[in-house]
């Protein structure tokens, strides 16, 4: 059957078609382009198995991996699904192994995931005659588990079914490579806890979302209450040369809500002026010494890694949060918070305060979960419409503000190559 091709009002990207998050097949193709050829996905963090034989569950795509830690030390990244008889044998996310052991036919594989055990292999005497066993031919060395190629950098583990994918290194892109290694700077990594959340939209609406700069002020009411979200907060907006990945930057301006003038710039109101918290330690931010990027000190770095993973500095709140699509309509989305081993003990009480202020049911999150949803209901009831993405011009570029979409309609340009190709 041929793929009946998308409507676009424009040459460019300003005017995104609802059909891009509704077509089933084009999801289906998006999953191969963008999720199983050339590219790299976030799989986790070194610091979520630091001994051998521990492992994590999780996906790149649609399809479910389990990235190990073999007892040599080495991490490894290898497809959940049995050379037998294809079953996804791992169930749980997190623990620690000496082996894997699918539990439909017992075959068992080591962490790395070689095929060592096949129950019957050489048959069962019976009577005098050997019955059953698997062909002379049949060499374990040819049925272990789909390994993926993996990178890892400051602590950060990527994986690719695809061997032949550019280095780590070039896919992130200079640009992007110094925000990146700004927060992942050598520090050995701390796992604070984990977020779980399922959202019923299109698994790009969340990379969209983290690409939209100005909606903070307008939809999350709660950051101009409380003087996170200013007029005269110094922000630019940057891209890898493919314009896949972007970096949001921010470094906040005098502490306190916007007022007089400066509010008439934001040219939003805060929901309830007068509201104060019940614990104002939620805001006690301490400024830390790794933020320090040339002469700017960033408050705020939102990193958008096409097509899985978004890189959150949000004042002490860090964490990763890993898109996992499911279906054209809806995706997990999976929270990592993590910290310092050189953190003290009020730092870190600090960051689990923040990343819940942040999280899926703080202040902040929660809103873009539901305006996702209700967008991808839209979508569905009306796929020939369009979206139009013209704040800041139709061309696509990096700015000095936060008034425009370009990160948005540069990403669409990207994907246009991909899949128009």
């Amino acid at each position: 059957m041929t793929e009946q091709p998308i409507h676009w009002e424009t040459d460019g990207t300003s005017r995104i078609p609802f059909a891009v998050y509704t077509d089933e097949d084009r999801h289906k193709k998006e999953l191969e382009r963008f999720f199983y050829k050339s590219h790299w996905s976030y799989v986790g963090l070194e610091a979520e198995i630091p001994n051998p034989g521990d492992f994590k569950r999780t996906v790149v795509g649609e399809r479910s991996v389990i990235m190990t830690r073999s007892n040599d030390g080495q991490i490894h990244v290898v497809e959940n699904v049995c050379a037998h008889r294809g079953m996804q044998f791992c169930r749980e996310r997190h623990g620690n192994k000496k082996e894997f052991v699918c539990p439909y036919h017992q075959w068992s594989y080591t962490l790395k995931g070689d095929l060592q055990g096949v129950p019957f292999r050489r048959g069962v005497r019976q009577d005098g005659k050997v019955n059953g066993g698997m062909p002379a031919d049949f060499d374990p060395k040819d049925h272990g588990l789909t390994p993926l190629r993996v990178a890892t950098r400051g602590g950060v583990v990527f994986a690719s079914f695809d061997h032949n994918v550019e280095s780590l290194e070039d896919y992130m892109g200079p640009t992007i490579l110094k925000y990146f290694d700004r927060l992942f700077n050598g520090r050995k990594l701390t796992i604070l806890g984990y977020n779980r959340q399922r959202i019923p939209g299109n698994w790009k609406l969340m990379q969209e979302n983290i690409k939209d700069p100005y909606h903070p002020g307008l939809l999350h009411t709660w950051f101009v209450t409380f003087g996170l979200w200013r007029a005269d907060n110094k922000s630019e907006l940057r891209m890898d040369a493919h314009h896949r990945h972007a970096a949001m930057v921010s470094t906040r301006g005098t502490a306190g809500q916007a007022t007089g003038d400066k509010a008439q710039v934001t040219q939003v109101s805060s929901f309830k002026e007068s509201m104060q918290l019940n614990d104002p330690s939620f805001l006690d931010i301490v400024p830390e010494p790794w933020w320090q990027l040339g002469e700017q000190m960033p408050t705020a770095v939102m990193m958008t890694l096409f097509p899985s993973v978004i890189f959150q500095q949000q004042v002490n709140s860090v964490s990763t949060r890993h898109i996992q699509p499911d279906g054209h309509g809806a995706f997990d989305f999976v929270w990592t918070h993590f910290g310092f081993e050189d953190d003290t003990p009020d730092m870190t009480e600090r960051r689990l305060r923040q990343a819940n202020l942040f999280g899926p049911a703080g202040f902040v999150s929660a809103d873009d979960g539901e305006v996702i949803e209700f967008s991808q209901q839209a979508f569905e009831t009306k796929p020939e419409h369009r979206m139009l993405v013209e704040l800041g011009g139709r061309d696509v570029g990096e700015t000095d503000h936060m008034v425009t979409e370009t990160l948005i309609r540069g990403m669409y340009e990207y994907w246009r190559k991909v899949m128009e190709d």
